[in-house]
Protein backbone atom coordinates (compact mmCIF):
# COMPACT_ATOMS: atom_id res chain seq x y z
CA UNK A 1 0.00 0.00 0.00
CA UNK A 2 2.86 2.40 0.73
CA UNK A 3 4.16 2.05 -2.84
CA UNK A 4 0.75 2.86 -4.34
CA UNK A 5 0.42 5.88 -2.03
CA UNK A 6 3.91 7.03 -2.97
CA UNK A 7 2.91 6.94 -6.65
CA UNK A 8 -0.23 8.92 -5.80
CA UNK A 9 1.89 11.68 -4.26
CA UNK A 10 4.54 11.45 -7.00
CA UNK A 11 2.16 12.09 -9.93
CA UNK A 12 2.10 15.90 -9.79
CA UNK A 13 5.83 16.44 -9.07
CA UNK A 14 6.62 13.98 -11.88
CA UNK A 15 5.06 16.40 -14.38
CA UNK A 16 7.80 18.89 -13.51
CA UNK A 17 10.71 16.62 -12.58
CA UNK A 18 10.68 14.30 -15.62
CA UNK A 19 10.86 17.04 -18.31
CA UNK A 20 13.50 18.81 -16.24
CA UNK A 21 15.46 15.55 -16.07
CA UNK A 22 15.58 15.44 -19.87
CA UNK A 23 17.34 18.84 -19.89
CA UNK A 24 19.66 17.92 -17.03
CA UNK A 25 20.49 14.57 -18.65
CA UNK A 26 21.33 16.29 -21.92
CA UNK A 27 23.68 18.68 -20.11
CA UNK A 28 25.33 16.04 -17.90
CA UNK A 29 25.92 13.48 -20.65
CA UNK A 30 27.30 16.12 -23.04
CA UNK A 31 25.14 14.84 -25.84
CA UNK A 32 25.15 16.35 -29.33
CA UNK A 33 23.13 19.44 -30.29
CA UNK A 34 20.63 17.33 -32.27
CA UNK A 35 19.61 15.65 -29.03
CA UNK A 36 18.63 19.08 -27.73
CA UNK A 37 16.06 19.23 -30.51
CA UNK A 38 14.52 16.01 -29.18
CA UNK A 39 14.57 17.43 -25.67
CA UNK A 40 12.81 20.60 -26.80
CA UNK A 41 10.14 18.53 -28.54
CA UNK A 42 9.71 15.80 -25.94
CA UNK A 43 9.83 17.82 -22.70
CA UNK A 44 6.50 19.60 -23.32
CA UNK A 45 4.96 16.31 -24.49
CA UNK A 46 6.08 14.58 -21.29
CA UNK A 47 4.78 17.51 -19.19
CA UNK A 48 1.34 17.60 -20.80
CA UNK A 49 1.10 13.79 -20.97
CA UNK A 50 1.92 13.43 -17.29
CA UNK A 51 -0.64 16.09 -16.35
CA UNK A 52 -3.33 14.33 -18.40
CA UNK A 53 -2.47 10.98 -16.84
CA UNK A 54 -2.50 12.54 -13.38
CA UNK A 55 -5.95 14.00 -13.95
CA UNK A 56 -7.29 10.72 -15.34
CA UNK A 57 -5.92 8.71 -12.43
CA UNK A 58 -7.04 11.17 -9.76
CA UNK A 59 -10.53 11.41 -11.30
CA UNK A 60 -11.34 7.88 -10.14
CA UNK A 61 -13.27 7.55 -6.90
CA UNK A 62 -11.24 4.66 -5.54
CA UNK A 63 -8.00 6.59 -6.01
CA UNK A 64 -9.40 9.64 -4.22
CA UNK A 65 -10.83 7.52 -1.40
CA UNK A 66 -7.71 5.43 -0.79
CA UNK A 67 -5.26 8.19 -1.77
CA UNK A 68 -3.41 5.45 -3.63
CA UNK A 69 -3.20 4.45 -7.29
CA UNK A 70 -4.08 0.96 -8.48
CA UNK A 71 -1.43 -1.68 -9.06
CA UNK A 72 -2.00 -1.32 -12.80
CA UNK A 73 -1.30 2.41 -12.57
CA UNK A 74 1.79 1.82 -10.48
CA UNK A 75 3.16 -0.71 -12.96
CA UNK A 76 2.42 1.15 -16.18
CA UNK A 77 3.29 4.64 -14.91
CA UNK A 78 6.37 3.30 -13.14
CA UNK A 79 7.59 1.69 -16.36
CA UNK A 80 6.91 4.91 -18.29
CA UNK A 81 8.83 7.00 -15.74
CA UNK A 82 11.81 4.62 -15.78
CA UNK A 83 11.90 4.77 -19.57
CA UNK A 84 11.80 8.59 -19.54
CA UNK A 85 14.70 8.58 -17.07
CA UNK A 86 16.59 6.17 -19.37
CA UNK A 87 15.98 8.53 -22.31
CA UNK A 88 17.67 11.31 -20.34
CA UNK A 89 20.92 9.33 -20.35
CA UNK A 90 21.25 9.85 -24.15
CA UNK A 91 23.27 6.74 -24.97
CA UNK A 92 23.39 6.49 -28.77
CA UNK A 93 23.58 2.68 -28.76
CA UNK A 94 20.06 2.14 -27.38
CA UNK A 95 18.34 5.54 -27.42
CA UNK A 96 16.05 4.91 -30.44
CA UNK A 97 14.66 1.56 -29.23
CA UNK A 98 14.05 3.04 -25.79
CA UNK A 99 12.36 6.04 -27.41
CA UNK A 100 9.98 3.77 -29.33
CA UNK A 101 9.26 1.74 -26.20
CA UNK A 102 8.65 4.94 -24.22
CA UNK A 103 6.07 6.13 -26.75
CA UNK A 104 4.34 2.72 -26.72
CA UNK A 105 4.23 2.55 -22.91
CA UNK A 106 2.98 6.16 -22.76
CA UNK A 107 0.09 5.27 -25.07
CA UNK A 108 -0.59 2.14 -22.99
CA UNK A 109 -0.64 4.26 -19.82
CA UNK A 110 -3.17 6.61 -21.39
CA UNK A 111 -5.34 3.72 -22.55
CA UNK A 112 -5.28 1.92 -19.19
CA UNK A 113 -6.12 5.15 -17.38
CA UNK A 114 -9.13 5.74 -19.65
CA UNK A 115 -10.17 2.10 -19.29
CA UNK A 116 -10.03 2.16 -15.47
CA UNK A 117 -11.89 5.49 -15.33
CA UNK A 118 -14.59 4.16 -17.67
CA UNK A 119 -14.93 0.95 -15.65
CA UNK A 120 -15.40 2.87 -12.41
CA UNK A 121 -17.68 5.51 -13.93
CA UNK A 122 -20.16 2.95 -15.22
CA UNK A 123 -21.46 2.52 -11.70
CA UNK A 124 -21.29 -1.25 -11.60
CA UNK A 125 -19.06 -1.27 -8.55
CA UNK A 126 -19.74 0.61 -5.36
CA UNK A 127 -17.53 0.33 -2.31
CA UNK A 128 -18.99 1.31 1.06
CA UNK A 129 -16.76 2.05 4.05
CA UNK A 130 -17.93 1.78 7.63
CA UNK A 131 -16.86 4.13 10.39
CA UNK A 132 -14.38 1.47 11.54
CA UNK A 133 -12.65 1.62 8.15
CA UNK A 134 -13.91 -1.72 6.87
CA UNK A 135 -14.87 -1.72 3.21
CA UNK A 136 -17.50 -3.93 1.61
CA UNK A 137 -19.50 -4.17 -1.59
CA UNK A 138 -23.22 -3.95 -0.87
CA UNK A 139 -25.61 -6.35 -2.63
CA UNK A 140 -27.46 -5.03 -5.64
CA UNK A 141 -30.99 -3.81 -5.10
CA UNK A 142 -33.62 -5.72 -7.00
CA UNK A 143 -35.89 -3.43 -8.90
CA UNK A 144 -39.55 -4.23 -8.76
CA UNK A 145 -41.04 -4.40 -12.20
CA UNK A 146 -44.44 -2.77 -12.39
CA UNK A 147 -47.16 -5.21 -13.23
CA UNK A 148 -49.55 -4.02 -15.82
CA UNK A 149 -52.77 -5.78 -16.66
CA UNK A 150 -54.14 -5.37 -20.14
CA UNK A 151 -57.08 -3.07 -20.39
CA UNK A 152 -56.63 -1.38 -17.01
CA UNK A 153 -55.78 2.29 -16.96
CA UNK A 154 -54.97 4.21 -13.82
CA UNK A 155 -55.86 7.90 -13.92
CA UNK A 156 -54.82 10.13 -11.08
CA UNK A 157 -56.48 13.42 -10.46
CA UNK A 158 -54.66 16.49 -9.32
CA UNK A 159 -56.26 19.48 -7.71
CA UNK A 160 -55.00 22.52 -9.56
CA UNK A 161 -56.45 25.57 -7.88
CA UNK A 162 -54.79 28.80 -8.80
Amino acid sequence: MWLRRAFFHWLIPAALVLPLWLFVGWIVTGSNPWALLWVLISAPIVFVGQLILTLLVRARGTVRTDRAVSWTDAGVLGAWHVLIIALGLFDDRWWWPVFGLTVAVGIAALWTSFWQLWREARGGLQIVRTSAGTAFIPPREERATPRSEPGVFVITETDERR
